[in-house]
């Protein structure tokens, strides 16, 4: 829809052969309060009304955590969704488009068939570069046939407790090998041309996403690793762990990062404006948005006795762009709007904000290519994609223990022998081998999506020959009546996310160790361990099992499980983070003193070891 009176061949907003920084201010001298207000919102869809987005001008709708336009709902349902909204958006007064966003944070993990690939704690692991720029171009393939934008990802947070319940979303505890893996932005956004100014939006094309980098900042420092805690560390150390990720992610063109939940030293993320304006925006360069986490002003009035106006007061004077409402967006709406009218949030800080989010949108070629392109679904769950989640799989696990004799390795497994059996909670559950935000927000357990599980992978391994037993809790009287050659034990922890995934004893649930132990005394086995942080392994596991495997959370491929384990390819995996021996000797990084892990940093054997 035009806007009223005037040419649409006179709006330099319109044109897309016009520098981005001239359609930005055209596009904003036409803009109402109400336009630049909206534009600042991000809603959940569930709430995203025809009448919010053609006479609010929502800026953004997002899906939070699992929210879907029906289960099990196909990449075409998604696309579908979406251009609906995108639809509503167009015909607004303005024309201008919503931007779209998921968590898309290990593949396009909402969307039934997608590709699964490791969370980034395994993609760590690899310390492969070009591996986590390839994943980041797989998503955004995968992401934008479902219509979708945009994606809260990756995670820079550099993880220095492994009892903090987003462990598995960060690369490492050390800033150096975090800032190798931000390679994802430039797979998602493409790479920006040499020359591209510092600091700005980049996304290559319509087969691109926008990339957030989070959460700023400090939110893997935090006091006894507790979620949206607070991080208490003088500013050289913010800046010298926390923040210099930050600094490769912005080179990269960067186009949103999110504020963290968490606080410095006392002071909430969002609400600190030296942190937001002084360094991220005026010191670094940032020329985005900055976003809030979901319900994130929420987070900051209750329980803490502040009122939502003054939390929107305190957020936006700090530098906010964008704010995730979800829900509560006519009180945001009119809230912000009145702090502006009454003089207490000036005219300035409103531009700025809005002048960010239009530079995103025409950076990302919206007003060109707002719809999904639906030539791109037949990349979703392909086989291409499969097998380079397959690749990063094998490349990410880590063998911690090969054998009691030295002399004689367990690993590789003889392909070629009778029987094999297979046990654990997690060798045949897809659901527990993705981890959480897959599906839905924190998990789930089952055949949730598409997928090899570590059982079928060892079938398909090792053909219809041998014959494989698969028993999850096999009884004593079990072990003790049959006589496999060997045996394979997947054990570890249940899904979860974010705050649900705290945990102060990170014991191995399910009483795995117990049955790994039991299957050990009777078989020669190898332990896998699926989890997104080091568990503590007591020394009966240790000792009892032949060989010990940290898989992390491998996603929907478990072929590449089997691929390392008969040997088709050697272990390259180097442990992320440090494999304390017990809690009590948490925090643990390497460079501490004292230093006495278990396995410490960059650990990592091969089967020639």
């Amino acid at each position: 829809m035009a806007e009223s009176g005037h040419n649409s061949s006179s709006m330099v907003y319109k044109n897309p052969n016009s520098p981005i920084e001239a359609r930005v201010q055209d596009l904003l001298s036409r803009m109402t309060l109400q336009e630049k207000v909206g534009q600042m919102t991000q809603i959940e869809r569930r709430v995203a009304s025809s009448s919010a987005l053609k006479h609010l001008s929502i800026g953004s709708v997002l899906s939070s955590g699992g929210s879907a336009p029906f289960e099990n709902a196909l990449t075409d349902d998604w696309a579908d969704m979406v251009d609906g909204f995108q639809k509503m958006a167009l015909e607004s007064r303005l024309g201008i488009p919503i931007i779209y966003g998921i968590d898309a944070v290990h593949g396009n993990n909402t969307v039934y068939g997608a590709t699964i690939f490791p969370h980034n704690v395994g993609l760590g692991a690899t310390r492969d570069a070009d591996l986590a720029r390839r994943i980041g171009q797989a998503t955004a393939l995968e992401a934008q046939a479902s219509g979708m934008h945009y994606t809260f990802a990756p995670c820079v947070a550099v993880n220095r407790d492994p009892r903090w319940g987003r462990s598995y979303e960060s690369f490492s505890e050390d800033p150096d090998v975090v800032k190798k893996m931000t390679s994802v932005i430039s797979g998602l956004q493409g790479e920006p041309p040499r020359g591209h100014p510092h600091g700005h939006p980049f996304v290559a094309g319509s087969k691109n996403v926008i990339a957030c980098a989070k959460h700023f900042v400090g939110d893997g420092g935090t006091e006894k690793g507790l979620n949206e805690g607070n991080t208490t560390v003088t500013y050289e150390e913010l800046e010298n762990i926390h923040i210099t990720p930050y600094l490769d992610c912005i080179s990269q063109g960067v186009c949103t990062i999110m504020a963290s939940y968490s606080s410095w030293n006392g002071d909430f993320l969002h609400s600190h404006r030296h942190l937001l304006t002084d360094i991220l925006k005026e010191k670094l360069g940032f020329k985005g948005f900055i976003i809030t986490d979901y319900e994130g002003l929420d987070r900051m009035s209750t329980p803490h006795g502040s009122n939502y106006r003054s939390c929107v007061l305190s957020s936006i004077t700090a530098g906010i762009d964008m704010v995730m409402v979800p829900y509560r967006y006519e009180l945001f709406i009119e809230d912000l709007t009145y702090l502006v009218e009454s003089g207490e949030i000036p005219m300035s800080r409103i531009d700025d904000a809005v002048e960010r989010i239009l530079r995103v949108k025409f950076a990302a070629g919206l007003f060109e290519h707002p719809m999904a392109d639906r030539t791109l679904i037949d990349t979703v769950g392909c086989k291409l994609h499969r097998d380079l989640g397959r690749e990063a799989v094998r490349k990410s696990l880590v063998l911690l223990k090969n054998g009691n004799d030295p002399e004689k390795p367990f690993l590789p497994l003889n392909r070629n022998c009778q029987n094999i059996l297979v046990a654990g909670s997690h060798a045949d559950n897809l659901g527990y081998q993705c981890g959480g935000w897959t599906i839905t927000w924190c998990g789930l357990s089952g055949r949730i999506t598409a997928g090899t599980t570590i059982l079928e992978a060892i079938s398909k391994a090792v053909g219809d020959e041998v014959e494989v037993i698969y028993e999850e809790n096999p009884s004593a009287e079990f072990l003790s009546g049959q006589n496999f050659s060997y045996a394979v034990v997947a054990i570890g922890e249940a899904p979860y996310a974010e705050s649900n995934g705290d945990n102060s004893e990170l014991k191995i649930p399910f009483n795995g160790t117990d049955i790994a132990c039991s299957v050990a005394d009777k078989i020669p086995t190898l332990t896998i361990i699926i989890s997104g942080r080091p568990l503590v392994i007591e020394p009966k596991l240790l000792k009892k099992t032949e060989s010990l495997i940290a898989a992390w959370l491998p996603g929907s491929e478990g072929d590449g499980v089997a691929d390392v384990l008969f040997g088709d390819y050697e272990f390259e995996g180097r442990l992320p983070v440090t494999w304390f021996k017990d809690v009590g000797q948490l925090p643990l990084n390497h460079g501490q003193e004292p230093y006495d892990p278990l396995f410490p940093f960059g650990f990592g054997l091969t089967c020639a070891q």
